[in-house]
């Protein structure tokens, strides 16, 4: 049986990296997009030898929507895809009074959120005509509310909840499903600077399949691992002055951009 047909930004590490070899081992043809090209090259050797049917790697920048198409339009050649997973994605402790902090905000919204949209336009139409596939975002719980001192990585997942909602209404009926996955803390490099404890925390390689599963399924929205799904709807219920008195003193991501 034919593997199916994945791409993947974000790839070069961490969830994308892991979920990457998850695939591979079904023998899928993968399309890896990341910045760090030699990290690529590394990996792609790495999944030949897991099982993948093919890889084809694209060093680029997510915010970069030309080189997006550019690649898009390559692992095209081949095919719709099966599966498109926008993981890439930066995390950096900011405060938005101090001025310096205002370029990594920036560079944190463009591309955590406009690096879905680039990452998945040119896919759509292929995946529409097919009449199937799957869109999957990588979101997180801090955006479900808001951290102090995480004002643009809160901001930014928030809004990345709220575009792949939009999305997955957009294309109802198409055949074409919008997963959003909102991962609590997973093992890899971004979460290694968090100088505070992280509850539930997944080894990368459970977290992506637990990802994969859920993509599998067509799931609209779901936050992994389940524990924090519960954190999670336990903080949207708490009223401002709750959450505001709890949260004042919390813990602040470093500041690694």
């Amino acid at each position: 049986m034919t593997g199916p047909r994945v791409f993947i930004t974000g790839a070069s590490s961490g969830i994308g990296g892991a979920l990457a070899h998850h695939y591979a081992r079904q023998g899928a043809t993968l399309g890896l997009a990341a910045r760090r090209g030699d990290l690529l090259r590394t990996l792609a050797a790495e999944l030949a030898a897991a099982g993948a049917a093919g890889v084809s790697e694209y060093p680029l920048d997510v915010t970069d929507a030309d080189a997006l198409r550019d690649a898009a339009a390559d692992f095209l050649t081949g095919g719709a895809p099966d599966i498109v997973v926008a993981n890439a994605g930066v995390s950096s402790g900011t405060l938005t009074e101090c001025r310096e902090d205002l370029a990594a905000i920036r560079r944190i919204l463009e591309i955590n959120v406009y690096g879905l949209a680039a990452t998945f336009s040119p896919f759509i139409p292929a995946m529409r005509e097919r009449g199937q596939g799957r869109l999957a975002g990588i979101a997180s719980v801090a955006g479900i509310r808001g951290l102090p001192g995480a004002e643009a990585y809160s901001a930014s997942k928030a809004a990345a909840i709220a575009y792949l909602e939009s999305l997955r209404v957009e294309l109802r009926g198409s055949g074409v499903r919008v997963v959003t996955i909102a991962p609590g803390y997973i093992a890899t490099p971004m979460t290694a600077h968090n100088p505070y404890p992280m509850p539930f925390m997944l080894p990368a390689d459970e977290a992506a399949r637990r990802f994969a599963r859920a993509i599998a399924k067509g799931t609209s929205y779901t936050v992994i691992p389940w524990q924090m799904g519960i954190v999670a709807k336990g903080l949207r219920l708490l009223p401002n002055w709750l959450y505001d008195r709890l949260f004042a003193n919390a813990p602040r991501k470093p500041k690694v951009l």
